[in-house]
């Protein structure tokens, strides 16, 4: 399966909750992030208790021959950030200046800030599978902090500082032998972030450093992976030695096909998909697709306005409006299948 068509897949993923209906930060339940798969900073999770994980580790089984197999992993999350709009007479607040070191330049002018989110990648390509099978391999997670000023035009002198503290973190490969040709695979991603400010007890303010709607995306080649769901009874042994921290892994692509894995912060099932009705993300994987639509619609122009400031939620605003009779009318309700009941009826 392509990579292309998984990512439509583990984007559901990767903003599910990013944002909820009414799509602006000002509503209560948007104050607190509840996306799955956050991986915090160790400082701030042993501080804690252990209570927010600082890593997470796949385990799964693949089969083949050692010499003929590869891999292309690829690590994805959110890399959050302060989004503050800055008009040209803004004046900085000498009381918001103490609170710099959490929430740096942005936060130090009157306008809230907002958050947003940068997809981060980490992929490794064509891994051999004897690299690992005899030594783990270690590969560095490293996103340095950034400060962008922008001018948008036309906008009489305002200024967009979008700010994002640094990420560090280890993703730790390693690999053993656990039949003739079958062989279990470890993931293990560690958030190492060296915490600043008070994020120590803050909870907001460490999402900043931390690793948000964490998965991982697996393909092999000349090899095949092995459901963790619905493995063969002689496989059943094997499966269960296989412990998974804070993720699930489940096969992704057409029924049958068994070379790529998606290993998820959510419990899915062995080759999920998208309803072919679904115009699009919502961010919200338990609300029904046409009553969110309709909601959005309603919204006042104001509440709009706030939806329009996140592109991605901008995005949803502009998708909706554009939806035609004929698409609301495909997410009114659809039959996938017709199958005789007990009385020989179709049901």
């Amino acid at each position: 399966m392509k990579l292309e068509q998984v990512k439509e897949i583990a984007n559901a993923i990767l903003y599910e909750g990013y944002l909820l209906y009414p799509y602006r930060q000002s509503a209560i339940k948007n104050r607190t992030r509840w996306t799955f798969g956050g991986i915090y900073p160790r400082e701030y999770s042993e501080g804690n208790g252990g209570r927010d994980p600082w890593t997470m580790r796949t385990e799964c089984l693949l089969e083949g021959q050692a010499e003929h197999l590869s891999l292309d992993i690829t690590i994805r999350f959110l890399h959050l950030l302060v989004r503050t709009v800055v008009p040209p007479d803004a004046r900085k607040d000498e009381q918001v200046e103490e609170l710099s070191d959490t929430w740096g330049l942005a936060s130090r002018f009157a306008d809230e800030p907002l958050q947003e989110g940068r997809e981060r990648d980490l992929s490794i390509l064509d891994l051999s599978l004897k690299d690992v099978l005899f030594s783990p391999r270690c590969v560095a997670i490293e996103f340095p902090a950034t400060c962008t000023v922008e001018y948008p035009p036309d906008a009489h002198g305002i200024e967009i500082i979008r700010e994002q503290q640094a990420l560090s973190g280890v993703c730790t490969l390693s690999a053993e032998r656990v039949a003739t040709t079958i062989f279990k695979l470890s993931i293990t991603i560690e958030n190492t972030t060296s915490v600043t400010g008070d994020a120590t007890n803050r909870h907001d303010a460490i999402l900043f450093q931390s690793f948000i709607s964490t998965h991982t995306i697996l393909q092999v080649h000349r090899g095949s992976f092995i459901s963790l769901l619905e493995p063969l009874k002689e496989l059943q042994p094997l499966v269960s030695e296989c412990h998974n921290l804070h993720t699930w892994p489940v096969l992704v692509g057409e029924q049958g096909e068994r070379d790529t894995l998606l290993s998820s912060p959510i419990i899915l099932y062995d080759y999920p998909q998208i309803a072919p009705e679904s115009p699009g993300p919502l961010f919200d994987g338990g609300e029904i697709d046409e009553i969110l639509s309709l909601r959005i619609l309603t919204l006042s122009d104001e509440e709009k306005k706030q939806m329009r400031q996140d592109e991605h939620t901008r995005e949803i605003l502009e998708r909706t409006e554009a939806l035609t009779p004929d698409q609301f009318m495909k997410m009114h309700g659809t039959i996938r299948d017709l199958r005789p009941n007990s009385k020989g009826e179709k049901a």
